[in-house]
């Protein structure tokens, strides 16, 4: 009876669809996925464990349904994020890529900071939180591709 507990346990787990964000952490990798799949980089600068409108933007939009499913076949999407809880420290190389990436792109420290970049990196359109749908939010990064 266990083992039947157990079995059913483990089917339950691994057909049920995971719609978590494919999210990127390194700039160099980001620049080489959007280049290979003619894709536009969607860079997101957040306090996960501190920022309001940052936890608002990942409820409402990057954890959506809607979102992910038209970010996986247009958007390369990059997190730099900032926590600021010891228990959720990034690593001091992480750290340090994401110090790098705000000297280059959130001189200002703006949270949650969304950038469109296109695939060298340079700079389309810029954002943060709005209290929109996730299908207002996608035309509203899509506007800056152009």
């Amino acid at each position: 009876m266990r083992l039947l507990l157990i079995m059913m346990v483990i089917s339950a787990i691994t057909t049920i669809p995971l719609k978590a964000q494919n999210w990127q952490t390194n700039i160099d990798q980001a620049k080489a996925l959007a280049a290979k799949e003619n894709r536009k980089i969607i860079l997101v600068f957040q306090g996960s464990d501190w920022c309001a409108p940052c936890i608002k933007l990942e409820r409402e939009i990057w954890s959506t349904d809607e979102f992910n499913d038209y970010a996986k076949d247009h958007f390369v999407m990059l997190q730099a994020d900032f926590p600021r809880k010891k228990s959720n420290r990034l690593s001091a190389e992480l750290q340090e890529h994401n110090n790098k990436l705000a000297e280059r792109y959130n001189q200002n420290g703006y949270f949650p900071f969304v950038l469109v970049l296109d695939k060298e990196g340079k700079v389309l359109g810029e954002t943060g939180y709005k209290k929109i749908s996730p299908s207002e939010y996608i035309d509203l990064l899509e506007s800056f591709k152009s």
